[in-house]
């Protein structure tokens, strides 16, 4: 009977809970910690030792190598070329990456605790990250400013500013999602927000962002500069200013037009300016009433005026019967890019032609109508002097026999 009651004593208990942990306490775990790196210290003295002494000749090397290169760059000639771009990403190097990289090469030889050793691969992770995306960064602007100098930029220089933070932003934000994936922590989630607020703000801002990759897309690709004459869709003017969101330009009529960039690149541009040659036509009209001759002598006429003219003559040649004149076609270069010495050279051969045309005995047409009339018998009424010779041949079919 006692057993049993025991027995069921002992089954209608509750089990009793395992014990719970004692709570971590900070301070133990800095205590271990502290004594665990005096134990490491008093058994390896002497690897330490040799790998400080390694560490610093590391360091001490690479510090020198920097400063050599350095001198280097800055004794280079010109501004803003590869060397000086190279020597702004070596005066960016810090000498406590160069510190980290030396402890990071000899930590393994000192045989550390696992602790010690994933402190000093973090840092070490951290600062080479941080570094490489300080010098990506100022070979990407180093390189941009190198465009802007060879084009004498204004815009470009002006648009520095958001450049560089744009430039900061993108990079350090792939650094820390580099050390973040270092440090075991999962940023597929990080990613994907970014890239949606990446997205929503490239739609907010989507006429800005276009208008400033328009404007960059100039400046780099550089279909024109400033003051080159350009012709876009039916105008035709002078470039004034590029700026981060529209072109200014200066009509032939002296009107200042104001373009955005995305509208003027997404039209036909033609360039003025980088024509080594310019090609000049000129249609001239001679009467109808100039003789053969004449007509074949005229193109040999006009190609002496073009080389006496000092251009170089292409062809001329009959072009077709007009209305009111015999048309004729010149063709000839001009070797030059400025407008304006174009310009004068085509007053001058025009005016030399006229000249040479004029002393020849050639007229010029003009538009004319030519009214017939009859006589009350329906003789026609000649308006000009009738030729001789079918007066002749009137006179003898009237003899008779």
């Amino acid at each position: 009977m006692t057993f049993s009651l025991l027995a069921a004593a002992t089954t209608a208990a509750p089990k009793a809970a395992p014990p719970k942990a004692a709570a971590t306490n900070p301070l133990d775990d800095l205590q271990r910690y502290w004594d665990m790196s005096v134990a490491w210290v008093n058994s390896h003295w002497l690897q330490i030792g040799i790998a400080i002494a390694i560490g610093l000749l590391i360091y001490f090397i690479l510090s020198m190598a920097r400063t050599f290169a350095l001198k280097h760059a800055q004794s280079a000639e010109g501004d803003m070329t590869l060397t000086h771009i190279a020597g702004r990403v070596i005066h960016k190097t810090k000498s406590s990456v160069l510190a980290i990289i030396a402890i990071r090469m000899v930590a393994g030889y000192a045989q550390p605790p696992t602790v010690i050793m994933q402190l000093i691969q973090f840092v070490f992770t951290v600062a080479v990250v941080l570094q490489v995306a300080i010098w990506v960064r100022e070979i990407v602007l180093g390189l941009i400013q190198r465009r802007a100098a060879e084009g004498n930029n204004e815009t470009l220089s002006n648009a520095m500013g958001i450049i560089r933070l744009l430039i900061s932003i993108a990079l350090f934000a792939i650094a820390a999602i580099v050390i973040l994936d270092n440090m075991g922590v999962n940023v597929t989630g990080l990613i994907a927000g970014l890239g949606i607020g990446g997205i929503a703000i490239g739609l907010a801002a989507q006429g800005i962002f276009s208008d400033l990759f328009a404007s960059l897309s100039i400046i780099f690709d550089r279909p024109f500069r400033v003051g080159e004459t350009i012709k876009y869709d039916t105008s035709t003017a002078t470039v004034e200013r590029i700026g981060l969101k529209s072109t200014r330009l200066r009509s032939l009529n002296g009107e200042l037009l104001v373009i955005s960039n995305t509208n003027l690149l997404s039209k036909e541009i033609t360039n003025f300016a980088h024509l080594h040659r310019r090609r000049i036509t000129f249609t001239i009209g001679v009467i109808y009433q100039t003789t053969p001759e004449m007509l074949r002598d005229l193109p040999a006429l006009l190609e002496e005026q073009v080389v006496a003219g000092g251009q170089e003559f292409i062809r001329s040649s009959f072009l077709t019967f007009g209305p009111s004149s015999l048309d004729f076609e010149l063709l000839f270069d001009v070797f030059s890019d400025e407008f304006d010495e174009v310009a004068a050279a085509r007053t001058d051969i025009a005016i030399r032609l006229f000249e040479a045309m004029a002393k020849a005995g050639y007229e010029f047409a003009y538009p004319t109508q030519t009214t017939f009339t009859a006589a009350p018998d329906g003789t026609m009424i000649m308006p000009y002097p009738e030729s001789p010779k079918p007066r002749a041949a009137a006179a003898k079919a009237a003899r008779p026999g």
